[in-house]
């Protein structure tokens, strides 16, 4: 996970440094936010893995990895969206706001969903 959260960040580098808006069209700006949008998930997951593990060091690892993991993808959409929404000229507080509200609620449905344990 570190390798590809590495070379996302490599790529998103290299979308920055080598392509031109202007010659490409929407192209760049498609490979701009989705290299961004990989490297911020990689990055958060292992952020957030890494305070999980040392917070809750008998829990089992996957669960903690698929935690983290669906967090690190909020994370990116709330990111990603709010950049979208400055491009455009949207981005207020209210939109933020409301941004947030339905990740909330995202992450609230799915600790909600939790499996029980298998009974015996």
């Amino acid at each position: 996970m570190i390798i590809s959260t590495l070379v996302a960040w490599a790529a998103w580098w290299a979308v920055v440094n080598y392509l031109d808006p202007q010659a490409t069209g929407n192209l760049s700006f498609w490979f701009f936010y989705l290299s961004l949008l990989i490297a911020i998930v990689g990055t958060a997951t292992l952020i957030g893995f890494g305070l999980r593990r040392l917070i809750h060091r008998h829990d089992v690892i996957f669960r903690q990895v698929s935690i983290s993991f669906r967090q690190g993808i909020l994370l990116g959409i709330a990111i990603i969206l709010s950049l979208l929404l400055q491009g455009q000229n949207l981005f207020t507080w209210w939109n933020f706001v409301i941004l947030i509200a339905i990740l909330t609620i995202i992450e609230f449905f799915f600790l909600s969903v939790r499996r029980a344990p298998p009974t015996q």
